[in-house]
């Protein structure tokens, strides 16, 4: 429908103006403003100098459609469309149509995106904020394979460098120990058991790393329910001398120069804030240098675009990286970069103090383990990824209506519950066939949940292109809400054999709905509660 009003507005707009501005077109909170709501008209005469609501009366005498009821100009000259009734009862035979299929987009065009999340250390165990970054990236990768991309997910492994050798000196337990808690305690029963006495800590942090990868965040990813395509070595790019090869690319290209020693990469020509050290003055290659390989690597596999997740410690990675792409030719605009702001952990109003190298964190296996991985997801996902999460566990672990996840899962479960007792009719639900009267769900509340309803598609391609994932769990509240407020007002199953067709023809296709939402989130959508 968006576009459809899109093609309308273009279409009057070139009628009546000669600029075309870009403009936005929204579902306005109060109903009493329509079902969308256009500010195309306040954008030109911004530009132009013109009275909005006479451009905007004038942009709406030239759309032409019988999809809308009325359209009407409101305060300073918005222009709203109000969608016809039986525009929207059309749509509902189209979800009954496809189903799962509801929703999928093309706009992705079969893109090939590489969405890298998680990629934590090897020196620990996942905490809190490793669960965030980790529900996001899995939930957007869903997100954008329905709308039509070519998705990868990947996990990038830093093996190799300092914080291995400070994992090392942790496990043999020397003055230059970083890492502590019961997980060193058990790897120095494990590793250092049976090395002899010329053990090195970069080996001895080389062994952890390898285990702490396998017993440890591999199952813990698994118990996220995440499932990553490619888990990549850091230590590869530098044993298929792709570092070098980077390097070189770049000081080819004149984005290198060596000062005091060392090899800069002029990234502040680029963007940055300043230039970054590829290769230090005693020779080690930095961070950097591994991610610009890195980058290479992926582009070389053919990825149109690249998202990388981010902890809130590395926002200054951005430009950085943006920077690097550039040079090496792909386009800053190949990268996009999700930065993820820190979470903290509450219970009884109090917070739960966390610190991975003081030992004390809680690990998302234990938080799973408390509150259940859909609860555990659908709480991640209610806030942006640019805003710090306070996870209120006394709310997660609430089992009734006050836990959104509840609420969601039981509006699922009680159209289950309904579509069961309506075994009895003389057709099936399941099998949807013309032999239905729609047109008698005309009650606002039926009205309210078909809008609702065919809002999805619009869901998916908004968050295709902006990664803003919380709009799916509050989507999915608002369709509990809209299902629960037409279950109270409207009488599914009755004595008219025809309404209670449609009615039950509406649930189930709001159960079609709900479950893809669900889906792509990946939360369970139990049939019984």
């Amino acid at each position: 429908m968006r576009e459809e009003i899109k093609k309308l507005i273009e279409k009057a707009v070139k009628e009546t103006e000669k600029e075309f501005p870009d403009f936005s077109i929204e579902v306005p909170s109060e109903k009493s403003h329509g079902d969308y709501s256009v500010n195309v008209a306040l954008i030109l005469a911004k530009k132009s100098g013109k009275n909005p609501v006479e451009l905007a009366n004038l942009i709406k005498d030239k759309v032409k459609s019988d999809l809308f009821s009325k359209i009407e100009i409101a305060g300073p000259g918005f222009i709203n469309f109000f969608i016809k009734d039986e525009y929207m009862r059309n749509q509902l035979e189209v979800i009954l149509k496809e189903k799962d299929k509801f929703g999928n987009l093309k706009i992705g065009n079969n893109k090939k995106i590489n969405v890298e999340f998680i990629s934590a250390n090897p020196t620990g165990p996942l905490t809190l904020g490793n669960g965030r970054g980790g529900f996001c990236g899995d939930v957007l990768a869903n997100v954008l394979t329905k709308a039509g991309y070519k998705v990868a997910r990947e996990y990038y492994i830093n093996d190799i460098g300092n914080q291995i050798n400070k994992l090392g000196h942790s496990v043999i337990g020397d003055e230059e120990a970083v890492y502590k808690g019961e997980y060193i305690d058990e790897l120095r029963k494990k590793i250092l058991r049976g090395l002899t006495p010329q053990y090195s800590a970069e080996k001895v942090g080389e062994k952890a790393a390898k285990i702490i990868l396998e017993k440890m965040i591999k199952p813990s990813v698994k118990k996220m329910g995440v499932k990553f395509d490619t888990w990549f070595s850091e230590k590869t790019l530098y044993k298929n001398k792709e570092v070098d090869e980077a390097i070189n690319e770049l000081s080819k290209k004149g984005f290198t120069y060596e000062s005091e020693g060392a090899v800069w990469f002029k990234s502040k020509d680029l963007g940055d804030d300043k230039d970054r050290v590829l290769v230090r003055s005693d020779g080690i290659k930095t961070y950097f240098a591994s991610d610009i390989a890195y980058l290479k690597n992926k582009f070389k596999r053919d990825f149109n675009k690249l998202i990388i997740f981010l902890g809130a410690d590395h926002y200054g990675y951005v430009p950085r990286l943006k920077a690097a792409s550039h040079a090496l030719g792909f386009g800053k605009d190949s990268i996009d970069a999700i930065v993820m702001q820190l979470v903290r952990l509450f219970e009884k109003g109090k917070e739960v103090r966390m610190s991975k190298r003081n030992g004390i964190y809680v690990t998302i296996d234990e938080l799973i383990d408390e509150v259940g991985l859909d609860v555990a997801r659908f709480f991640f996902l209610m806030i942006g990824p640019n805003t710090h999460l306070n996870f209120n566990l006394d709310l997660a672990k609430e089992k009734s209506e006050k836990n959104p996840v509840f609420k969601v899962q039981y509006a699922y479960a009680r159209i289950c519950s309904i579509l069961r007792k309506s075994r009895n009719f003389q057709f099936s639900i399941f099998n949807f066939q013309s032999n239905y009267n729609f047109k008698l769900l005309n009650e606002k509340s039926d009205l309210e949940l078909i809008k609702t309803l065919i809002r999805f598609s619009e869901i998916i391609e908004d968050t295709a292109k902006d990664y803003q994932v919380q709009r799916l769990p509050k989507y999915a509240m608002e369709l509990a809400d809209s299902f629960h407020r037409f279950y109270e007002n409207c009488q599914v199953i009755s004595k008219n054999k025809e309404l209670t067709k449609a009615r039950l023809f509406l649930i189930s296709a709001a159960k079609i709905i709900l479950k893809n939402t669900l889906d792509l989130m990946g939360i369970s959508a139990p049939e019984k509660m």
